[in-house]
């Protein structure tokens, strides 16, 4: 599915819309890094993943994971607008005995694994990037971390191994919007710069603004054309981007709740 720039652009400002309009009616959630990666996933699911909404466990569909679990309500927007399931469900979301669940569930269709333990989502996608080499089927895995998993041992354990496998077909997309869990990165535990690091565990490493459309896409289509190793993306993004109060403010991390009145200004600003 192939969409121009500025379409994509209007998708991941809807994506922002159902965001805050999903946390609202659900009374908590974490707006802050749901926000920040809307153009990730814009991109991602209306250009370019390879999947069939109809036939969500279709064999040869591309694979996403969100690692960052909780920036579940952007994915779900996402899933939703692709035509997974009804956008009337979102209002679902965090309501008990509903499917869309705090964190990601595989009772969800179009989700492809379970994620919200913050360093498991290199390794998931490992697993199912040597899946499709072992069964000689072409798709690609595609995992989505935010700063919390880079400060987890497995993540780097299973970057490590990643890189010794050669998986070109698996592509991590870093939503960097500086913020892990209670402060800044660089309070809590300073992983930067991340670049050096991952090139150094034998990855093509790409740079680039996580907020920019035509970035993002040239991104993957690099990926694609680069062989011989996977693909790491160092997506700078800012926390809560799009509504003013939210932006580089930690208090919308998570978990907490919107007012109508915060709702309202939130959607004007989000051309809602």
């Amino acid at each position: 599915m192939n969409a121009d720039h500025s379409e994509l652009q209007k998708k991941a400002q809807e994506i922002r819309r159902q965001v805050v309009t999903m946390i609202y009616h659900a009374g908590s959630g974490h707006p802050g890094g749901s926000l920040s990666c809307a153009e990730i996933l814009s991109a991602l699911y209306f250009s370019e993943l390879n999947i069939r909404p109809r036939e969500p466990q279709w064999p040869d569909r591309d694979r996403f994971i969100l690692s960052k679990g909780h920036a579940c309500p952007a994915l779900y927007a996402a899933l939703a607008m692709r035509g997974f399931f009804s956008q009337e469900e979102l209002k679902g979301l965090r309501q008990l005995g509903h499917f869309l669940e705090g964190h990601p569930s595989l009772a969800i269709p179009g989700v492809d694994a379970v994620s919200g333990s913050l360093g498991m989502g290199i390794s998931q996608g490992l697993g199912m990037a040597l899946a499709a080499r072992y069964t000689r089927r072409s798709f690609r895995v595609y995992v989505l971390l935010g700063d919390g998993d880079m400060e987890e041992g497995s993540t780097w354990e299973a970057l490590m191994a990643c890189g010794q496998y050669k998986l070109d077909s698996l592509v991590a997309i870093l939503d960097t919007n500086g913020y892990q869990g209670e402060d800044r990165v660089e309070k809590q535990m300073d992983y930067f710069p991340v670049a050096e690091k991952v090139r150094a565990f034998k990855w093509h490493v790409n740079e680039i603004n996580g907020h920019s459309v035509p970035e993002i896409l040239r991104a993957f289509a690099r990926a694609k054309a680069d062989k011989g190793k996977p693909t790491f993306i160092v997506a700078k993004t800012i926390k809560g981007k799009g509504v003013s109060f939210m932006e580089n403010n930690n208090y919308w991390h998570g978990s907490v709740g919107i007012s109508r009145d915060q709702l309202d200004q939130a959607l004007r600003e989000l051309g809602g």
